[in-house]
């Protein structure tokens, strides 16, 4: 497996377990820091490298009229000013080929969204700009499929891989985590990320937003621990229910501590025995 770097922190192999967790979506510059620094402090006290993640727009919103973030221009800069203040590498989705250039000037990592993970000319556009570039597997896709989209990033002369699993499509408004999936991925020679708070997804189950599963992360997250993974992905909140995006499966920010230390202690584990 290929070691990616971002910043100071080394993800994949044996390196330590990495956090990428924030709020689903910027809603204020003042709420998002606060929310990115009550994160750093628990994972400081863990000794779990962290890396910020919040979306400067999302741009696959249910409704026309949901909220989707202050946009590209200002939300980089709120997440300049987060990655400047806080001493943390930065992660948010890139929607367009026009975002790429200007994202890669302040984020650490480009991800591409679920929804585009077969975009060709994205995909490709974000592999030449040399940053790590973070793939969520579409929902509608086999993880042995994720390999054409490794390829694509590859072509670019780009090793710096990561990929993301966030559930499949299952029936109506739902979605299922198949634990295969991850080994699978890792075999691509890619270190592998689980989504716990998407994964718990009800994908437009509200109507007009989606709902979701909050009850059911602490489950899922130890599950993919135990079978394996390089990063946790997880959307936290300080409130959850007054958030503007995907409220229904974030986490409160006082569950992830305690949460994070049964991790630790499964990872651990893992790593013994493998």
């Amino acid at each position: 497996m290929h070691t990616v770097t971002v910043q100071n922190i080394a993800i994949g192999n044996k390196n330590p377990l990495v956090l990428i967790a924030g709020p689903c979506v910027i809603e204020s510059a003042e709420r998002t820091l606060a929310i990115g620094r009550a994160v750093k402090d628990i994972a400081g006290r863990l000794g779990i490298p962290y890396i910020f993640k919040a979306s400067y727009d999302k741009a696959n919103r249910s409704s026309y009229h949901s909220f989707r973030g202050p946009g590209l221009d200002e939300g980089l800069a709120i997440l300049a000013k987060i990655k400047k203040e806080l001493n943390v590498p930065v992660v948010s989705d890139i929607h367009g080929v026009e975002q790429v250039e200007k994202a890669a000037g302040t984020l650490d990592i480009l991800q591409i969204p679920a929804f585009l993970c077969r975009q060709t000319d994205l995909v490709y556009s974000a592999a030449l700009t040399g940053k790590t570039v973070n793939v969520k597997k579409g929902q509608f896709l086999a993880p042995k499929d994720m390999s054409n989209v490794v390829q694509k990033i590859r072509e670019a002369g780009n090793e710096n891989i990561l990929l993301t699993e966030r559930g499949a499509t299952f029936g109506y408004n739902n979605l299922v985590v198949d634990m295969r999936s991850l080994p699978i991925m890792r075999s691509l020679g890619c270190p592998v990320v689980f989504d716990a708070t998407h994964s718990v997804q009800l994908p437009g189950g509200a109507g007009t937003t989606s709902s979701g599963q909050r009850e059911y992360v602490e489950y899922l997250t130890r599950a993919a621990v135990a079978v394996g993974v390089d990063a946790l992905f997880m959307e936290v909140h300080d409130n959850p229910p007054e958030a503007l995006s995907d409220g229904p499966n974030m986490l409160y920010i006082e569950q992830l501590e305690p949460l994070l230390k049964d991790v630790l202690a499964i990872d651990a584990i893992v790593r013994r025995y493998k």
